[in-house]
């Protein structure tokens, strides 16, 4: 399971971050609301934990872009304002939850997972074109094939469906998928696409890779 903290207050962030780690959680930080916004919508991450108040963008305005942009992984608000107000609007604006601080590092940890059974009992499969991803299983099925997919081409096929028609440079999935602090370079994304395109053929998907030169990747459904 992946996560996004966003979060201006670097030092709960990375408090954040290193006891989820400790959980087995794959964690990213990002420090205020306008790399939080496009980080999030990228669609890779299970679970969105959000501040409010942040600069560039606050957290309501984070939260109602992010859902604009037909984003639905679910979002955990942090705030410090504990007015009925401030919930309500924190609601209205795409939270699923909402989380006052100061809060207990259990009940944290009690929400998020409340969070992730909810959206894994509503979310089990990515479709484009006549291909389809298993969540659960991390299988690309066409027909009455399947090919199983090892842990990272998952990521990166989840990541690439995400985004769609859309272009995903390769900064992008670079930062999003190895991480922020990773020493892998674009050889790596040009690797694993070049892997996908072969599991996608051995299933006779219709869906194919399309890289545009300083661009990066977006897909498309073959031409019958």
């Amino acid at each position: 399971m992946k996560i996004l903290v966003i979060e201006d207050e670097k030092l709960l962030a990375d408090s954040i971050k290193y006891m989820l780690e400790r959980k087995g959680f794959q964690v990213e930080c990002v420090y205020d609301g306008e790399s939080g916004k496009e980080y999030a919508e990228l669609g890779i991450y299970d679970l969105l934990i959000l501040d409010v108040m942040m600069p560039k963008m606050d957290g309501f305005e984070v939260a109602r872009q992010v859902r604009g942009s037909r984003c639905n992984t679910p979002i955990l608000m942090l705030t410090a304002r504990s007015d009925v107000a401030d919930r309500i609007a924190g609601l209205n604006a795409g939270a699923d939850y909402y989380l006052t601080k100061p809060f207990d590092s259990g009940e944290l940890l009690a929400s998020i997972n409340a969070l992730l059974r909810r959206q894994a009992g509503q979310v089990n499969e990515m479709v484009f074109g006549n291909t389809v991803l298993d969540l659960s299983t991390s299988t690309l099925l066409c027909g009455g094939k399947s090919v199983r997919l090892s842990a990272k081409e998952f990521d990166v096929m989840r990541l690439l469906l995400r985004s769609g028609k859309r272009n995903l440079s390769k900064a992008a999935i670079l930062s999003h998928i190895w991480g922020l602090e990773s020493n892998a370079v674009e050889n790596h994304v040009e690797v694993y696409v070049a892997i996908l395109r072969k599991r996608l053929s051995s299933i006779s998907s219709n869906v194919k890779i399309v890289s545009i030169r300083g661009l990066g990747y977006h897909l498309e459904v073959k031409d019958a």
